[in-house]
């Protein structure tokens, strides 16, 4: 009797030590292939410059997990573990764990499908189902967004991609619009030029594309103009508020009368 046919002869149970010995041989030459072939699409990773970080992450996770788990199920069959009783007792395992991981699984994919598509990036400014920040992450789960008062969001990738998203940072360029109302009594020429001189006074402002300022509608004791001008985008904001505050300047300026809602009361008195 040879030295295989001796381990042959000895039970573990209902293995033999020989299958055991040829489990833990196939285990090593698993363990080797799967360091080759790991470091192998790592290198394939790192040559891409066009995949996200965490992406990378995600991607080098789900290989790993899928060869051990081709591995687990070739050491089974050298133990003489029927594989496709494993096979399948690992898909009901699979289906009942994506069942009862359905949401985590959807912002998952969510936050595949932002890290491939790359609809905002980090430092954008976005609105997303009507919250708006500063793009501060973008994870597999959850996009972190930084308000204007400093208020972290983080929102779940899966609410991300079905929503409408604004990037408001997409463009080098941004239109900065105000609504302005004047009195009836006031030339419209005038208000013009004082709408004009209000963008003129901001350095930030560009003269091209040119501002513009007209009539936008007439109301019940007042006109409404719309005035526009360009700026970059990450000036928009100081251009804005420059605007805002410019434009009741050139309107006493320019003798413009800025009106506002009031009410005229006139008592009658008894005779």
């Amino acid at each position: 009797m040879n030295f295989f046919d001796s381990l042959s002869s000895i039970k573990l149970g209902d293995v033999s030590l020989s299958s055991v010995f040829s489990a833990l041989i196939v285990y090593v030459l698993c363990y080797i292939a799967i360091k080759i072939l790991c470091k192998a699409f790592e290198k394939i990773l790192d040559s891409s410059r066009h995949i996200d970080a965490s992406l990378k992450s995600f991607f080098r996770s789900a290989i790993k997990a899928a060869l051990w788990t081709i591995a687990v199920i070739i050491i089974a069959g050298t133990l003489g573990i029927p594989v496709t009783s494993l096979v399948a007792v690992l898909s009901v395992a699979g289906v009942a764990l994506s069942l009862a991981l359905q949401g985590l699984l959807s912002n998952l994919f969510s936050g595949i499908t932002l890290l491939t598509t790359h609809p905002f990036k980090v430092g954008d400014y976005v609105e997303i189902s009507g919250q708006s920040g500063t793009v501060k992450s973008i994870g597999l789960f959850y996009t972190g967004l930084a308000t204007v008062d400093n208020r972290m969001i983080y929102a779940p990738n899966g609410s991300v991609t079905s929503g409408q998203i604004v990037n408001y940072s997409a463009e080098d360029l941004r239109r900065v619009i105000i609504s302005v109302t004047a009195s009836y009594d006031s030339a419209t020429g005038d208000v013009r030029a004082a709408c004009l001189d209000a963008i003129g006074m901001i350095d930030k402002a560009l003269s091209d594309p040119p501002p513009f300022a007209a009539i936008s509608s007439y109301g019940s004791s007042s006109i409404e103009y719309t005035v526009r001008t360009w700026c970059k985008t990450e000036d928009y904001w100081d251009v804005y508020f420059a605007l805002n505050e410019n434009l009741r300047t050139c309107f006493e300026k320019h003798g413009v009368e800025m009106c506002y809602d009031h009410l005229n009361v006139h008592l009658v008195s008894d005779k």
